[in-house]
């Protein structure tokens, strides 16, 4: 097995200081220096060119220079993508074009990188969104290879060969898979010693394949306090060869060509069965995606190939995914930041000289619908009757439908489990243990069970206590996230 690490930076280009701030001292600086110590550490990181922004004007330089250092080193590979986060299948492909290539240039100039082709390495989309367009632009700046979900191999998960690189039909560009269930195990800190990731991959360690763990860099420190140390130790083992993407892909040979589906790094399988494969980001039930797209689109047609500064980089700004992202009432939800990506939309229509009177008042109307929408949904309760709703869909009593004796099986290893995490100071993990406990006990969230006992299952410790789901494993493959938020 030959492990690649992806890492993910990003921060939108409105982050408060004293959250940047935050963030930079508890994972970036932790993680620069942690890499730095260990020259056995190789690793390929996306970060978007906005942030490079944010940290040099905010008095972070250090941590671009440590980047730099590391890539002078060889131990850490650049990847392109689009400088203000947007979700791209969104977006024109003039538009996907210029946020490439002013990512491209942001970072080349930042990180004093040799000024080569565009295309030169890898390409990251934010979300890891995906679609046929998508695959078409990254092709045509002749980057390399692009980096996608495994779902997005054929819409189900655990059915990539990763012994071997696939390309893109009719192009020369190559495709490596994120793989779903270690990528979790790490992100979700459901390990955090070295002795559990060695339980969880058991015989595929010793297998002639790759695995790419992909996760946001701002898991380790920032959202999961302390899980850095397990990135180091990992590095650490000797056991494990480490590759870059890029080196990944001249070690194992080329399969042949797939066309993958439109999916990102958050897609279930059921969501992708219903032809809602963006669901987070755009759903096509969804209003406010409706209005906020529509917004977008009106945004860009009026700014069109305007050579002016101001205009043009309020509508780069503005094309970020943020208040997609916010304004799904089923996962995510923010009225303000909803607001704000809907204010720096109209405001780009506003700002533009050549904008007609009559494409203005449409910005000012869209925006007015976009909040008042937004504030209805929460006056009026759907936000908690959704989520209710979704409670409800999921309580399911295990402990009246299971089998003689498989309720108290599976609450004695959980207890089992329970002990062992405390023992391994693996607490995230352990307070799973302790809530699934409490709503086997009470007859609560079956689909809970499941994700646990598939936790139970990856990690290699279920042992014959796994046919106890089995049962209702087929419908939690299907609705479970890509991400273990």
């Amino acid at each position: 097995m030959v492990w690649s690490v992806f890492l993910h930076i990003y921060q939108p280009p409105d982050q408060r200081p004293e959250i940047l701030e935050k963030i930079v001292d508890e994972s970036y600086r932790p993680l620069i220096a942690g890499f730095l110590a260990n020259p056995r550490a190789r690793l390929t990181l996306n970060i978007n060119a906005c942030l490079t922004e944010l940290l040099v004007e905010n008095g972070f330089s250090d941590v671009v220079e440590g980047l730099k250092k590391l890539a002078e080193r060889g131990q850490l590979e650049f990847t392109g993508s689009a400088k203000y986060h947007p979700f791209l299948p969104l977006l024109s492909k003039s538009e996907i074009i210029r946020q490439i290539k002013l990512n491209d240039e942001t970072n080349r100039k930042f990180f004093a990188l040799p000024r080569r082709s565009l295309g030169e390495g890898g390409f990251f989309p934010p979300e890891m969104g995906y679609d046929q367009k998508v695959g078409e632009v990254v092709a045509s700046l002749g980057f390399d290879w692009i980096i996608l979900d495994e779902i997005a191999f054929n819409g189900k998960i655990d059915t990539v060969d990763f012994s071997k690189i696939y390309k893109i039909g009719g192009t020369p560009l190559k495709v490596v898979f994120r793989e779903r269930r270690t990528s979790n195990l790490i992100m979700g800190a459901m390990v955090r010693e070295v002795s559990s990731v060695l339980e969880a991959l058991k015989s595929e360690i010793a297998k002639d394949r790759y695995l790419l763990v992909a996760m946001d860099g701002e898991t380790f420190g920032h959202h999961r306090p302390g899980l850095e140390k397990l990135l180091f130790d990992l590095f650490r083992q000797e056991k494990f060869k480490f590759a870059t993407v890029s080196e990944l892909i001249k070690i194992f040979p080329k399969a042949g060509e797939i066309s993958p589906i439109s999916s990102c790094w958050a897609s279930s399988e059921e969501e992708i069965e219903k032809d809602e494969p963006f669901y987070l980001y755009f759903s096509k039930k969804n209003r406010l995606h409706i209005l906020l797209k529509t917004l977008l689109d009106l945004a860009i047609k009026v700014v069109g190939e305007m050579r002016e500064v101001g205009e043009r980089e309020l509508l780069d700004r503005a094309e970020s995914c943020n208040s997609f992202w916010w304004a799904n009432p089923d996962a995510w939800w923010s009225i303000e930041e909803i607001e704000l990506g809907a204010f720096n939309l109209a405001r780009v229509v506003e700002k533009t000289k050549t904008a007609s009177r009559e494409e203005k008042k449409r910005a000012r109307l869209l925006y007015q619908e976009i909040l008042s929408r937004a504030f209805t949904w929460q006056r009026k309760g759907l936000i908690r009757r959704l989520h209710a709703k979704k409670q409800a869909f999921i309580k399911i009593p295990f402990k009246k439908r299971g089998k003689p004796g498989e309720y108290q099986a599976i609450i004695e290893i959980l207890k089992k489990e329970l002990e062992k995490a405390v023992t391994r100071r693996e607490f995230e993990q352990a307070i799973r243990w302790r809530d699934s406990i409490y709503k086997l006990e009470h007859g609560l969230d079956i689909y809970n069970l499941v994700h646990i006992v598939d936790q139970l299952r990856a990690e290699g410790r279920l042992g014959e206590y796994a046919r106890l789901t089995e049962k209702y494993k087929k419908r939690y493959k299907r609705i479970v996230s890509g991400q273990p938020e």
